[in-house]
Formats: structure tokens, sequence, C-alpha cells
């Protein structure tokens, strides 16, 4: 599946509205490039990946079926929690056809214990959790995204190798040729960046 785009996350209502028209391409693979990994990642938790891809697919078709008569309103809800209870009933839905057509189960990830009681309940509040988690992360990639089209890039190298690849302040000092000094100011103001466009962003999530 593709890398989502920069500013994927925030889904705004002018890109609802003009996702009522089918035929408009840019506008659903705008959408898609928005959720297909938070959606994915969710279903991991209960399926195989195979199954977590069909799930994708389920809801994007669920979503274009309802998208030409939807109209947003918070009063009902939130986009966001629209959204989960599609992907919960297209994970529960795969369950039904794992039963019908026995298919291999993950395998348990990094955690090492068994597969079958490793699984996420797609009823439970910890498929809850898990989306939320995704929802957050992805937040926050996104927010990290755009600061790259307006940031200094060396800056924000120097930022990801400190604070994301966890480098010593030392170490990249001496790879960016720069002081430790500049490391932490560096540190420091994308830090603040980043939590104004992490802000930003959320105005902006339906």
């Amino acid at each position: 599946m593709p890398e989502p785009q920069s500013d994927y996350l925030p889904t705004r209502a002018t890109l609802l509205v003009r996702m009522r028209d089918l035929q408009n391409r840019a506008s659903w693979q705008e959408f898609f490039d928005a959720y297909w990994k938070l959606i994915y990642g969710v279903a991991l938790k209960s399926l195989t990946e195979s199954e977590a891809q069909d799930v994708v697919q389920d809801v994007m078709i669920s979503v274009a079926k309802h998208m030409p008569t939807f109209r947003y309103d918070p009063a009902q809800g939130s986009f966001k929690g629209w959204l989960l209870t599609k992907t919960r009933w297209c994970i529960i839905e795969q369950i039904r056809k794992r039963a019908k057509t026995p298919q291999p189960l993950p395998s348990g990830g990094e955690t090492g214990l068994d597969p079958v009681a490793n699984l996420v309940d797609p009823a439970s509040k910890a498929l809850d959790e898990h989306w939320e988690k995704e929802w957050q992360t992805n937040l926050y990639e996104a927010a990290f995204a755009s600061l790259r089209r307006r940031l200094d890039p060396d800056k924000l190298q120097v930022f990801d190798f400190y604070v994301r690849k966890e480098w010593p302040a030392e170490k990249v000092a001496e790879h960016f040729h720069i002081t430790v000094e500049q490391v932490y100011v560096a540190k420091h103001r994308i830090t603040e960046a980043l939590k104004e466009e992490i802000r930003r962003l959320e105005r902006e999530t339906l």
C-alpha cells in the first residue's frame, strides 16, 4: 500500500463534500491516503495481514456507498467515531468469513504469546483504545510531515536524529558539525512547533 501524504490525517468538511462525487478521484485518493494506514493498523490487531487489507478495501467501499447522501453533523457524533464503527463492523465481518473458510491466524507478533489469546476482540473497548493510539500516532506523523515543508531541513534532521532515532546529543553534534547547545535549541524549537501543529490539526479534524 502507498505511503500517506504529508497532510493525511485531518479530514476537512470540504473534502467530505467533494467526496459526494464518486468520480472525484483526487478527493477519494486524498481520503484513502489519509486513513488506510489507520484502518489497517487497527484491523491487524484482530486479523491476518491479508484480512486487514481486505478490511481497508471494505471500509472504503462502505464509505463510498454512504458518501453521496452523507451529511456530517457534529451533534450526531464525530467523523472519527463514525469511521471507527465502520472499521469495527468490517473486522467482525472478516472474522465471520474466517469461520466459513478457515485461514492462518496472526503469529502473535513480538509478544511470543498464544496468537489466539493475543487477538483483540473487535467488539471490545480494547479496539477503541487501539484506534485512539493509532489516531494519535498518525496525528504526530502528519504534523511532522507538515513541518518538513516549512522548516529548515537541516534542523529537522538534527531533531530526527536526536529525538526520533535517539542518538546522543554529542554524536548528533559531531555528525552535523554543530555544537551540543545547537542540538538542544533545535530540539526545543521543533518540539514547540510540533505541539502547535498537532493542535492545529486537531482543530481541523472532524
